[in-house]
């Protein structure tokens, strides 16, 4: 996992994560801290661990694919209120829809962020700036 970069408002930094993320695919243990999302999970199985995950990653397996920010939203809606991260094939052009859908930070690989580098994220690191919905509600 040494080639993963994350990238957050402030541009990219190491990875910082050093827990153990169960996927919710095998259920969410008594114990568990963290647990790794795919697109197709049913994330309402969450609702009563809420409180005690403080770690949540969910993976995009395509930039194309977008349940991950239903996911992401859904999660937030329900109250997560720890640390959720988008990672897998999520493009620097999606990175302010990630934002307002609830994800903290995004995780990429080497690869992607030598295609685009800290620079192309920056651009869209003020992303409440073009919220048209926000606009629209004033």
């Amino acid at each position: 996992m040494s080639d993963v970069t994350i990238v957050t408002d402030s541009g990219f930094a190491p990875e910082d994560w050093n827990g153990q993320a169960t996927p919710l695919a095998e259920g969410v243990p008594a114990n568990a801290t963290a647990v790794d999302v795919a697109p197709d999970d049913d994330v309402a199985v969450l609702a009563a661990h809420l409180d005690q995950l403080a770690f949540i990653r969910v993976a995009f397996p395509s930039f194309a694919d977008g349940r991950g920010f239903t996911l992401g939203r859904r999660l937030r809606q329900m109250g997560y209120a720890g640390r959720l991260r988008a990672a897998g094939h999520v493009l620097a052009d999606q990175y302010a829809m990630a934002r307002r859908a609830g994800f903290d930070e995004v995780e990429i690989d080497g690869a992607l962020a030598t295609r685009q580098p800290e620079e192309q994220w920056l651009a869209r690191a003020n992303w409440q700036a073009h919220d048209y919905q926000s606009r629209l509600r004033a």
